[in-house]
């Protein structure tokens, strides 16, 4: 008896309205066959009349059993959380069993739904039907009510409507029968497996819907199941009664609030040949995406043809004339495609990869004779896979063979490689790095049996006395494969001294220590607002709190406790907002608390990192792209930011929110962005111009400044309605573009005032 009193509790106030009114649907369709149709056509209303009640009632059954189903597998979730000592993989079979006994449940309840919006409309039109043809009949029920039974014609237009508005009414409620928090309430960890769940199925059948039907047969720990437990977690803000619309409306006030203009003033604009440069090369960044996904951007309904064209479709005589890359498909359309946009001939693509599996980059191997370069361009995200290489955000542990670059290469200075090698471990974002590694060795291979050499593919290009010997290595990529590029690059810099890495819009990757000690040959180009280069499991944590404050200042709720709800969701401390001197990264995956002089003193040398040296200097002047002479100096080595985000609600946030005193042993560490980062501005539009007349003298072309920025600055996503449209590749080379043409103006102009 107990138990039925709590599964009644449990019931959501909807489902209860739904059973209701699904009984009534059973009940009036009953009274109707039995009382009032007898003396009318059966078959023109006796079976509308039956169907829809018939699937009334089954749907009260399926609602039945959905509860019971989804009672046991929130049990399970308990039961499974509250004795860790037995959790196991028999442990969590059944609970992945339970869950999916419950989803096949939810679904037949939507197929039910979907029967009774047949079943609506199929009762209306007979008796539509019915009315117009025997509306006079005094032997039906129409009849009667023309003879005085008014209540029932007015209980036959109830029915219709009720018949109509339920399966509607479903549509909006969704397929929960009992409320969640009655068994869940205010546990973290349990509301964290459950959504684990959620996602773990989610991502599992929208890959097998994407042809990768594999993942659903994998029981064991994965990537997919690594993933599913990151998102579980972000979604922690359900343990204190904060739902998912009230989030989206706490991001949308961030929206509204962001609009607010940053100070630029101070910054040190980007020296001009290293924006020509990754402006040459940044086209093999994009001719990377070879599937559809860079045409369905630029060429909007016509993408199809466009990407048929670039394929190569149209000319299969031209097949045996592409190279041969890995994973390509039989007419060899990947290579096309790639070659077509870069435009050059078939024998500068020396190899590549295209076929996608977990944690594995696609790249093209490209020789340019006339420039003396060897390029690598590594895809950014374009598939399922690639996405679930974006999610595995959390820490990995980077070894001394990921670091070779920085560690044993000659030309890096010894402050930086003391400081690199006094402040282990260092980590950086798990998918990347795994990508990575499985990158070197399809280029690479293991290494040789002397120190410093390899037996790989790039070595039999550059290697002493081989085709490309003395030939430059730039390594470019875009978002994801921007970050998969500087990991290679700190590895292949030992090998390769003259390397250089251009990552646009990539992924916070490293820790602020590797960060900083790759400025020397990393160079990440950010444009405007957008989110690749601010998305960390760290940032989303601060972005999910400050739409909570950002709610709480929007509405009649109590702000002290919103204020404290925020507080407890975000992985706050003195380290991650730079209250305090940034410890050590030992410490923070350490227990051991003996070394924090130690630790104390590796900060304080990390602070002293020199990078004045200017390690981007090529050591051939006349490789294309040089740099200037002048030595330069970084503007953000040992200051604060200088461009401080006041207008960002997540910083305003920061400001206050008081700080706490330690660093948690389970706070993610914050990831950065790798080397120099250049930060493409748009300028403002001249206010001054009417708006009539601006279309003469072109104010509606954008132009853009670009500046030495300070990666602090990238640390929280700034919420704007085009931060992810800033993303899109080829608007980061018009904005290089447009830099590149306004100093080209400017140095004209400085030469005609001389003369």
């Amino acid at each position: 008896m107990a138990l039925w009193v709590s599964g009644i509790k449990s019931l959501r106030i909807a489902s209860v309205i739904l059973i209701f009114s699904n009984l009534l649907v059973v009940i009036l369709g009953g009274f109707f066959m039995f009382v009032v149709v007898p003396g009318c056509d059966h078959n023109k209303i006796m079976i509308p009349l039956a169907a829809v009640s018939l699937i009334a009632a089954i749907r009260i059954f399926v609602m039945a059993r959905s509860a019971v189903a989804q009672a046991a597998i929130a049990r399970t979730i308990q039961d499974s959380l509250s004795d860790t000592a037995v959790f196991d993989s028999t442990i969590r079979l059944k609970r992945r069993m339970r869950y999916k006994t419950w989803l096949w449940w939810s679904r037949f309840a939507m197929v039910i739904t979907l029967l009774q919006i047949m079943g609506a409309i199929y009762l209306v039109f007979n008796v539509a039907k019915y009315i117009s043809h025997d509306g006079t009949s005094h032997q039906c029920f129409l009849g009667m009510a023309s003879n005085g039974n008014q209540w029932k014609h007015k209980l036959l237009i109830l029915y219709v409507i009720m018949v109509c508005s339920v399966p509607l009414v479903q549509c909006f409620v969704g397929s929960d029968v009992l409320k969640w928090r009655s068994f869940y309430a205010t546990q973290d960890d349990v509301w964290k497996a459950h959504y684990h769940e959620v996602f773990d199925h989610g991502i599992r059948e929208a890959l097998c819907c994407l042809g990768r039907a594999e993942y659903l047969r994998v029981s064991e720990e994965d990537e997919v199941y690594s993933l599913a437990r990151l998102l579980g977690d972000l979604v922690a803000y359900r343990a204190s009664g904060t739902g998912h619309l009230e989030l989206l409306a706490g991001l949308a006030l961030l929206q509204r609030h962001s609009g607010s203009h940053k100070s630029y003033e101070g910054l040190v604009e980007a020296p001009k040949k290293l924006i020509q440069e990754a402006f040459t090369f940044h086209e093999f960044a994009e001719a990377a995406y070879t599937g559809p996904l860079l045409d369905f951007g630029r060429h909007n309904v016509f993408f199809p043809c466009a990407w048929v064209y670039r394929q190569g479709i149209l000319t299969p005589w031209t097949r045996n004339r592409r190279p041969v890359l890995k994973g390509d498909n039989w007419w060899r359309g990947h290579a096309a495609a790639f070659l077509k946009y870069v435009n050059l001939p078939p024998e500068a693509l020396r190899r590549g990869r295209v076929c996608q599996g977990k944690c594995k980059a696609a790249y093209f191997i490209v020789v340019l004779n006339h420039v003396r370069s060897v390029v690598i361009a590594v895809r950014g995200t374009e598939t399922a896979e690639d996405l679930i290489t974006d999610g595995l955000g959390r820490e990995c542990l980077l070894t001394t063979e990921d670091l070779d670059g920085l560690i044993n290469s000659s030309h890096i200075p010894l402050t930086v490689k003391q400081t690199v090698e006094l402040s282990f471990p260092h980590y950086g974002h798990s998918g990347i790095v795994e990508a990575a590694r499985d990158l070197y060795m399809q280029i690479e291979g293991n290494p040789g049996d002397k120190e410093g050499e390899a037996d790989g593919f790039l070595s039999s290009l550059l290697g002493a006395g081989c085709e490309c010997d003395g030939y430059r290595v730039c390594i470019i990529g875009h978002s994801l494969g921007g970050a998969i590029a500087t990991l290679l690059g700190l590895r292949l810099y030992h090998q390769h001294p003259n390397l250089r890495v251009y990552a646009f819009g990539p992924l916070p990757c490293v820790d602020s220590v590797i960060a900083e000690a790759c400025s020397g040959f990393v160079t990440s180009i950010v444009h405007n607002n957008e989110f690749s280069a601010r998305l960390s499991v760290g940032s989303i944590l601060r972005l999910r709190a400050a739409a909570i404050m950002a709610l709480s200042e929007d509405s009649n709720t109590d702000t002290a406790l919103i204020f404290r709800l925020a507080r407890r969701f975000l992985y706050i401390g003195d380290c991650q907002t730079g209250r305090i001197e940034v410890k050590d990264s030992a410490e923070l995956h350490s227990p051991d608390t003996s070394g924090e002089d130690h630790n104390s003193e590796v900060c304080r040398e990390s602070n002293k990192l020199d990078i004045s040296i200017p390690l981007w200097k090529e050591p051939d002047s006349s490789s294309v792209g040089d740099i200037d002479d002048d030595i330069f100096e970084n503007p953000f080595h040992n200051e604060p930011a200088v461009a401080n985000p006041s207008g960002n609600p997540v910083s305003q946030f920061f400001e206050t929110v008081p700080q706490s005193k330690s660093w948690s042993a389970g706070d993610p560490p914050e990831m950065f962005l790798p080397g120099l980062v250049i930060h493409m501005v748009p300028r403002e539009r001249n206010s001054s111009v009417p708006l009539w007349k601006s279309w003469r003298i072109q104010e509606n072309v954008q132009s853009y400044n670009a500046y030495l920025a300070n990666r602090e600055d990238f640390k929280d996503i700034v919420v704007s309605p085009n931060m992810f449209l800033d993303h899109l590749p080829w608007r980061c080379h018009y904005a290089m573009q447009k830099v590149l043409e306004a100093q080209n103006d400017q140095g004209l102009l400085g030469e005609a005032q001389i003369v």
